[in-house]
């Protein structure tokens, strides 16, 4: 199994602890003066030779750990998630993501709104069958909704795409006329191909995104091990990143 790179920084006073499993990323170009259009002015699109991408991540959070819940207590029950991003630089050079929609049917997540975090209340499923993975799911308000099904593939021979595509170690969001960034700490991903069986969605279109470029790139992951999610603090200008490669950057 060939992963991808390490975090960047340690987590180590987390918010929130998990695992992630059963992961599908479906990465779309998409043209990147649309997508700056939809990024607060304190971030510029990154993009990879010159074109924007757009990810839609699908997977299961499990043993999920708030904060001040004791080791030995239970963890909330394991629950789907489905987020829509982009890929960002702050003005300072830092790179990360910004999430459009966070789309979950756990109460106990909502809570993150208060941060600026988007997290949408959706009845959201996950299921297996046979060698197929099925995410589906539909927003509470709206008509905003989706259905992929994939099957996972043989392990792939990283492109330095890949890397930059999935190899983001912070988050930023908006709150009380702030940007705000959260660092993630994980082990690197394993990533497997994956071939579409079926794919119906319009959550891009519900976040104002338009059509996109060319065909999606869909990886699949196996479970990664102990996601440590940082405190919401204040986005910095300047700090360690990765930097920009020439024809890469913003």
């Amino acid at each position: 199994m060939v992963s991808c790179g390490a975090a960047e920084e340690r987590v180590r006073v987390p918010v929130m602890r998990a695992r992630w499993r059963t992961l599908t990323f479906v990465h779309w170009p998409m043209d990147p003066e649309a997508v700056q259009a939809l990024l607060p002015e304190e971030l510029t699109v990154d993009r990879y030779d010159g074109t924007a991408w757009v990810t839609l991540a699908l997977f299961l959070m499990a043993d999920v750990r708030l904060p001040g819940m004791p080791s030995a207590l239970p963890a909330l029950p394991d629950f789907p998630q489905t987020n829509l991003r982009t890929y960002v630089r702050h003005r300072g050079g830092r790179d990360g993501l910004w999430l459009f929609s966070v789309d979950v049917g756990c109460p106990a997540m909502w809570a993150a709104r208060a941060i600026g975090a988007p997290y949408t209340p959706a009845s959201v499923d996950l299921c297996r069958s046979g060698d197929t993975v099925v995410y589906s799911g539909s927003r509470w308000t709206g008509d905003a909704r989706y259905r992929l099904a994939v099957r996972p593939g043989d392990p792939v021979e990283l492109t330095e795409r890949d890397h930059w595509l999935v190899s983001r170690w912070r988050a930023y969001t908006r709150r009380a006329g702030l940007l705000w960034e959260s660092a993630v700490e994980h082990e690197p991903w394993p990533l497997n191909s994956a071939r579409v069986e079926a794919l119906e969605e319009n959550l891009t279109a519900a976040a104002g995104l338009p059509a996109p470029l060319g065909e999606p790139v869909v990886r699949f992951s196996r479970p990664v091990r102990d996601v440590r999610l940082g405190m919401a603090r204040p986005a910095r200008g300047v700090g360690r990143s990765r930097p920009a490669h020439p024809g890469r950057g913003a």
